[in-house]
């Protein structure tokens, strides 16, 4: 399981959300691909070439669950978030389980999981994608100590979402076939040279 973490912050809400998710399915270590600790100028160049795209196009290839947490800026989801999506390959989620995981200042923002990340996901094949779970800052209260205490509603919609994913697990492990760094890149650079071109 990957769980793509869209936030610029280091103290992020969204990965909150997304590590309760992970700890409903026991899974305390997942692959965490925290898109702030990939290099900024590969990213907004759209350079496939760097070692460390290279290996975060591979993880997603190589997930069979995707859990997508972005914070909700101005009814979009992160810009660092648009700016990683953009480079996967055409029908980069296919075949795989994807939850969407959102936070936001106010339920004002929830319809921007719908009808802005949604359809970007389904546009990378994503097919099998799971009810989202949105959060507002007051259901992820920041405690003294920097970790955040979630509400109970959240809490048992992130324990229902984990049941749904764990139900998926044992199929889609081995359905998902391998493969090697060098074809995922072999793949993206057609889709990377039609948005950038020379």
């Amino acid at each position: 399981m990957l769980a793509i973490l869209g936030s610029p912050s280091s103290t992020s809400r969204s990965e909150a959300l997304a590590r309760g998710v992970t700890e409903a399915l026991a899974l305390h270590e997942p692959q965490w691909l925290r898109l702030r600790e990939l290099p900024a100028q590969a990213l907004l160049h759209a350079d496939a070439s760097a070692p460390a795209l290279q290996a975060a196009l591979a993880s997603v290839h190589a997930a069979s669950v995707v859990l997508v947490a972005t914070p909700i800026y101005k009814a979009a989801y992160s810009g660092l978030l648009k700016t990683f999506l953009d480079l996967l390959p055409p029908d980069a989620l296919r075949d795989k389980t994807v939850l969407p995981l959102a936070t936001g200042g106010s339920a004002a923002h929830l319809l921007a999981v719908d009808y802005a990340l949604k359809p970007v996901l389904a546009a990378l094949g994503a097919r099998d994608i799971l009810d989202a779970i949105y959060a507002t800052d007051a259901q992820l209260l920041r405690a003294a100590d920097g970790s955040y205490r979630v509400d109970a509603d959240i809490r048992a919609r992130s324990e229902r979402a984990a049941a749904t994913v764990a139900q998926r697990l044992p199929v889609w492990r081995t359905a998902t076939p391998r493969i090697t760094v060098a074809e995922i890149a072999a793949q993206a650079e057609p889709a990377l040279a039609l948005r950038c071109p020379a």
